[in-house]
């Protein structure tokens, strides 16, 4: 089907949820605005602009101050601010799949754009979503009224016809990137230039990437959010994090390679990892709940590093004591769609009432029954970090743990397999390996 036609299809679903929404939230009419730019401290630089995600949960527009009127049973009205400005190109929008859904109105200033709304009518009862405030403090808008953004978090973990393309789009080109980039490890190449070869085969510069890539050798594979690109070579492991975007959906997507000269137990630890986060994967179905499913992750790791002589223990007193979670700190995965960590994770429904992480957890961002339509990111991970071991060195647990094994292997940092998932009636599809082993 083409893009347009599910995009037509995807703003009908918009319409249908969000009159119930207002109807349950006891409001008329809902304007959303596209945000403001964020400037750094006494400074006139401004940061990469980022949609406020419900804004494009509607309009794939990007750019700020933008605004959408959506009132039941009318045409959506998208208001595009379109200065006259010679310091930035101004692009004419053109003809893209999304324009045909709405009634658009070009505004070359803010007040003129505000005065468009008004001579469009706005309800006393009309609730605002946004960062752009003070315009609709004046006109007694509602603004961010916190049962209904509860109701637009909750509504996108479920993904439409038209999501689940981009969804998958940005895993075909993110795919693209990782491959390049293995090429690139695999002939010798520095962090630095990795990156770059990701970037170019995914044809975004930095500011369009999702995220800010991770490309870690060896002993920075432990960090999770290592940023640095630097200048070192044949490495002996490669952990990259990296994804694309397509029409304002992410993806993200984790691989972990090791060079002929690594020590043969991590090479197996590697292999191992990715056999247990295809396990994980298969286990997915609608009525699980993601919790379970994090819990099942760190006892097929404790199985894992008990194979390998990690531990002195069996695998079921491993997980009871916690032994695991030094080596698998943070969350199974979380939501994923317009935002890398999408919203709503911890909802237990549309009321925003909230299911939090086990104590023992507290970093799993996704506790919310697995349900059809949803996406989520699989990433088990393992790492050897000195800084979450040295507490289990010091108590009365590390008569459990192999340390001069250990030793030997924290040099060589840590392993992360990420994929992403759809619910389907029956199962999942994995968006990821449909393009990436």
């Amino acid at each position: 089907m083409e893009l347009k036609k599910l995009f037509e299809g995807h703003i009908e679903k918009r319409q249908s949820a969000l009159e119930e929404d207002l109807q349950a939230t006891g409001y008329d009419a809902l304007i959303l605005s596209s945000g403001t730019p964020y400037t750094y401290f006494r400074d006139d630089t401004e940061a990469p602009f980022r949609s406020v995600g419900h804004f494009a949960h509607w309009c794939p527009m990007n750019g700020p101050h933008h605004v959408l009127q959506v009132v039941p049973g009318k045409r959506p009205l998208l208001i595009q601010y379109a200065p006259k400005d010679y310091w930035y190109e101004q692009t004419p929008i053109g003809d893209p799949h999304w324009a045909s859904a709405f009634d658009l109105v070009v505004a070359e200033t803010i007040d003129a754009l505000w005065a468009e709304l008004l001579t469009r009518g706005i309800s006393k009862r009309t609730a605002y979503v946004g960062d752009e405030v003070e315009r609709a403090e004046i006109q007694g808008l509602h603004i961010n009224p916190v049962q209904l953004l509860s109701r637009l978090d909750w509504a996108r973990a479920y993904k439409t016809d038209y999501e689940l393309f981009c969804l998958e789009e940005a895993n075909r080109v993110g795919a693209d990137g990782h491959k390049a980039a293995r090429r690139s490890f695999e002939a010798g190449a520095s962090e630095l230039e990795i990156h770059y070869a990701f970037i170019q085969a995914v044809s975004m510069v930095d500011d369009e990437l999702p995220y800010t890539t991770i490309i870690a050798f060896d002993e920075k594979s432990a960090i999770l959010h290592y940023h640095a690109k630097r200048d070192v070579r044949n490495a002996r492991v490669f952990l990259i994090d990296a994804g694309s975007a397509a029409y304002g959906y992410a993806s993200d997507i984790t691989r972990t390679y090791t060079s002929s000269e690594c020590d043969a137990r991590f090479a197996f630890l590697r292999e191992g990892m990715d056999r247990l986060q295809q396990e994980l994967c298969a286990d997915i179905k609608p009525g699980l709940s993601f919790v379970d499913l994090h819990l099942s992750a760190h006892a097929k790791l404790g199985a894992l590093l008990k194979e390998v002589e990690v531990f002195r223990a069996g695998t079921d007193e491993i997980v009871s004591l916690g032994l695991t979670q030094p080596f698998f700190p943070h969350g199974l995965g979380h939501q994923l769609g317009l935002q890398v960590h999408d919203v709503g994770g911890h909802q237990l429904g549309p009321d925003g009432t909230l299911k939090l992480p086990p104590t023992k957890h507290s970093l799993l961002r996704n506790t919310r029954k697995i349900e059809e339509r949803q996406v989520f990111t699989i990433e088990p991970g393992l790492y050897f970090i000195p800084m979450l071991l040295r507490w289990f060195r010091d108590r009365e647990y590390a008569f459990y743990f192999n340390w001069t094994l250990i030793d030997e292997l924290t040099p060589l940092g840590g392993i992360r397999v990420e994929d992403n998932v759809v619910v389907t009636a029956d199962g999942h599809r994995n968006l990821t390996r449909l393009y990436l082993p």
